[in-house]
């Protein structure tokens, strides 16, 4: 969870900022300084933008992949403790045929 110093800023907001930069000529640092922000946080989302837009060139994954990974991700968690309950389960049953 992020401090309570962190600020967040709306995707408008980032999309008017990464547009800025696009348009201006100025570079991302120029362009961050000038706002106050993080030019990390400025680089973090142009990059992000450029790879949504098909422009990254250095293999990033779109938005869209990113949301799909993290969903895959958290589906083979599941089966994962889907098949660890199942096989506490079948061990329990087969005690228990045992008797």
């Amino acid at each position: 969870m992020g401090s309570k110093y962190t600020k967040r800023y709306t995707e408008e907001f980032k999309r008017d900022v990464i547009a800025l930069v696009d348009f201006s000529g100025k570079t991302v640092t120029a362009v961050a300084r000038e706002l106050g922000i993080s030019s990390e946080s400025l680089r973090s989302w142009y990059r992000r933008a450029k790879a949504d837009r098909g422009e990254s060139g250095s293999g990033e994954l779109t938005s869209a992949e990113r949301e799909e990974l993290k969903r895959l991700r958290k589906e083979v968690r599941e089966q994962q403790q889907t098949i660890e309950i199942m096989k506490k389960a079948t061990a329990f049953f087969v005690k228990e045929n045992d008797r």
